[in-house]
């Protein structure tokens, strides 16, 4: 890393792949993995204090340029007050001798980010800090872009994929670029370097999902109906993973939570299909986003976050997230 470079880097949406491959071009800049180990901080928000990010952060750097400080969730050490206040003064202090990453999962409703929006604190702090920031929207590509993103996923990892695989399975995995990334990676171990994968690849090793599956669950959550939501569940495990499943859980809480917010402030389904081009089966989650309040769809995305957390930290497994999580919203 050059000090030229910014000190601070906001990434913020909700392509979890897109940010992961921004950090990895971050590292690698660090050199060799000895003394990128030994240059990198990774902290989260909700539990590192000030002195541990402090101290992180305005440490010198091992023969290397610059040091990393990765900080995931940092908005969650705001909710005391003067908190933002405090946290813009440490940010200005930061030395050209560090590099700290920012990272904020969001979502991207059709007037802009929930969270990160123009008028949010940190924006206006990174337009002013002009050079010294950088701030990286990683949003999820639209359905129309899939295939495209999908054949350059597939070079990027050592391999090829027809157009037309792309395009069968962007019909599997719509937009979700984690569930995309996991089934290309199993399709090129599949043809071993010997061929590109194609159409036919597809259909016989990646199982027939996708956003319409996911349905008849969400029908029988917002029922309270938790025996058929369990059954529906459990058929849903037979045929896939619990992790793809807990994900495409997510991606369609997601979208119904951005409906529901078009909805109640007078927007139609035209709107919608206007608003979010990305979004495939749009009448579908406009009638199901009809059959939850704003207030459920907050809380159940909350605890779905929650929920993801536990998964990564090893606390509870993705199969029992999702039974959690269906005898959560029927009881």
């Amino acid at each position: 890393m050059s000090p030229a470079k910014p000190v601070v880097y906001i990434l913020h949406g909700d392509d979890k792949v897109a940010i992961d491959q921004y950090i990895a071009t971050l590292e690698s800049h660090l050199g060799e993995p000895g003394i990128a180990e030994m240059n990198l901080s990774r902290l989260d928000g909700r539990v590192a204090s000030d002195e541990d990010l402090r101290g992180a952060a305005l440490a010198l750097p091992f023969l290397a340029d610059r040091r990393l400080v990765i900080l995931t969730n940092p908005l969650s050490r705001m909710s005391v007050e003067g908190a933002s206040d405090r946290f813009i003064k440490f940010l200005d202090s930061l030395p050209q001798s560090t590099a700290l990453v920012l990272v904020i999962e969001d979502q991207h409703f059709y007037k802009g980010w929930k969270t990160l929006h123009e008028k949010h604190w940190l924006s206006i702090w990174a337009e002013k800090a002009g050079e010294r920031a950088i701030v990286k929207d990683c949003s999820l590509p639209d359905a129309n872009s899939m295939p495209g993103w999908i054949v350059r996923k597939a070079e990027k990892l050592g391999g090829k994929i027809t157009h037309e695989g792309a395009a069968e399975l962007a019909e599997h995995t719509g937009n979700d670029t984690a569930l995309a990334t996991q089934e290309i990676t199993k399709l090129l171990t599949y043809v071993d370097g010997q061929r590109a994968v194609d159409a036919d690849d597809v259909a016989l090793l990646v199982e027939t999902g996708g956003p319409v599956d996911i349905f008849p669950m969400l029908g029988a959550l917002s029922n309270r109906n938790g025996k058929e939501a369990s059954g529906l569940l459990h058929a849903l495990l037979q045929r896939t993973s619990a992790s793809e499943v807990f994900y495409m859980v997510v991606r369609q809480f997601r979208f119904l939570l951005q409906i529901r917010e078009i909805i109640d402030e007078g927007g139609n389904l035209d709107l919608v299909k206007h608003e979010i081009p990305r979004l495939t089966y749009a009448g579908q989650y406009y009638l199901q986003a009809q059959r939850f309040t704003q207030a459920e769809l907050d809380g159940i995305y909350h605890r779905l976050l929650q929920l993801d957390e536990g998964i990564k930290s090893s606390q509870v497994s993705d199969d029992l997230a999702l039974e959690l999580l269906v005898a959560e919203i029927t009881h």
